[in-house]
């Protein structure tokens, strides 16, 4: 397989550079928390879930900021809104770590959750216009790769500087991203596809009410997509800790090699996607998930568990790494920075209550973890073959301005 960036221009290479360092820092920040809830529910005199109130509200908040940021994007060009974007989430961070209360800690990481929710779609529509088609593919899972790798950096960071500076220092740590802002002002242009739309006919809200069937599958598509992978990854040290036993360090340890094996598999399933086709290497990750679930779930050793969350992960975000190219090939040309990021936030938002479900399931059985992770994993899994193999597909579709495609691209670009 030909090198995917052989042929890029440097200021293409710096282009995909920043906006994967947009969603890895952008998650960095995100799971710094994860790491400290117990932490600051002992300095507030409460109970850790009264501190899991903070990410519910960053994940519901995350459709609204993909909307406002997007709509922003549209409108006044995808760079500046970047920069707005990663300096908003940044400070917002750092002000966590000064958080005098709980509620103020909620109130801040619901403000966050804005910010978050508006970098992916900004970042994923200024990459895929600046690269040539034959590069999308690699890049989709390049960039969908920086929310493992964001994960890495936030576990490295517990792991070696928590013990010194706390639950408030590592939310101040969290601002360092915003220096990435310099990086994109010195060196990524706007958008080469990019044209100012004004808030007449053709505006972002227009093109989005005339392609809303289209809108609607992508919706139900990602809601799929995040039971999938919070399915798989938000009670898996859970179910490790209480049905396993497993020490902290041990879990700890699986947790690095399926995020390592989640960066491995986007990058592979976005790069295959380019030769075979978006929804084939969505439908081939998905289906392949399915024979590893007994490893993954049922195994009775660290080193078989890490192995079947190493596969586990390497399918499901191979799936995702699909994403970022085939939403933006989807979209209409005019809400290209609006469409992908709200069509999957507002997927995230009703896939929010996966957690609470799965534990729901486990409990009632018992404590059987195992039992809950194979049901939800299974049944989306199915769910998310059957939609992509049956839905639509742009495969390199040139990015311009003069039109408007319909909701259903050419049946010649549709064929799996």
């Amino acid at each position: 397989m030909p090198d995917p960036l052989s042929g890029l221009s440097s200021t293409q290479r710096k282009v995909v550079l920043a906006c994967y360092l947009g969603w890895t820092l952008d998650a960095f920040d995100f799971f710094l928390l994860v790491f400290v809830l117990k932490d600051i529910a002992a300095e507030f005199n409460t109970d850790i879930g009264d501190v899991t109130i903070a990410i519910l509200l960053t994940l519901a908040m995350r459709p609204l900021g993909a909307f406002l940021f997007g709509r922003a994007a549209d409108r006044y060009g995808r760079r500046p809104t970047l920069m707005v974007n990663v300096v908003l989430y940044s400070l917002l961070e750092f002000a966590s770590g000064f958080a005098p209360s709980l509620t103020a800690l909620i109130v801040l990481r619901a403000l966050y959750g804005i910010a978050m929710g508006g970098e992916w779609g900004v970042g994923a529509s200024l990459a895929m216009e600046t690269i040539p088609a034959r590069s999308r593919g690699f890049v989709s899972g390049l960039l969908q790769a920086g929310y493992p790798s964001g994960y890495l950096i936030a576990s490295v960071v517990y792991a070696t500087l928590f013990s010194v500076i706390g639950w408030r220092g590592m939310f101040m740590i969290g601002v360092l991203p915003a220096l990435l802002v310099l990086y994109i002002r010195r060196a990524v242009p706007e958008s080469p596809n990019w044209q100012r739309t004004e808030s007449s006919e053709g505006g972002t809200l227009t093109v989005l009410r005339s392609h809303w069937k289209l809108g609607l599958y992508a919706v139900l598509l990602m809601t799929a997509f995040n039971f999938y992978s919070h399915g798989t990854q938000d009670l898996y040290p859970t179910f490790l800790q209480v049905q396993h036993h497993l020490s902290p360090h041990v879990v700890g340890t699986i947790a690095v090699i399926y995020n390592v094996g989640a960066i491995l598999g986007g990058i592979f399933f976005g790069m295959l996607s380019q030769r075979i086709g978006r929804r084939r290497a969505i439908v081939i990750a998905a289906l392949l998930s399915l024979p590893i679930v007994p490893l993954w779930a049922y195994s009775t050793t660290p080193i078989l568990l890490a192995v079947g969350a190493f596969l586990m992960q390497f399918m499901v975000q191979g799936a995702w790494g699909v994403i970022p190219v085939h939403l933006n090939e989807l979209s209409p040309d005019a809400a290209r920075g609006t469409f992908p990021g709200f069509v999957y936030q507002l997927g995230n938002l009703l896939a929010s209550a996966n957690a609470t479900i799965q534990a729901a399931i486990a409990v009632h059985y018992g404590n059987d973890y195992a039992l809950a992770l194979t049901l939800v994993v299974v049944i989306v899994a199915i769910i998310i073959a059957a939609m992509t193999g049956f839905g639509v597909e742009a495969k390199d579709v040139a990015f311009g301005r003069g039109r408007l495609r319909a909701a259903a691209p050419p049946p010649e670009k549709c064929a799996a």
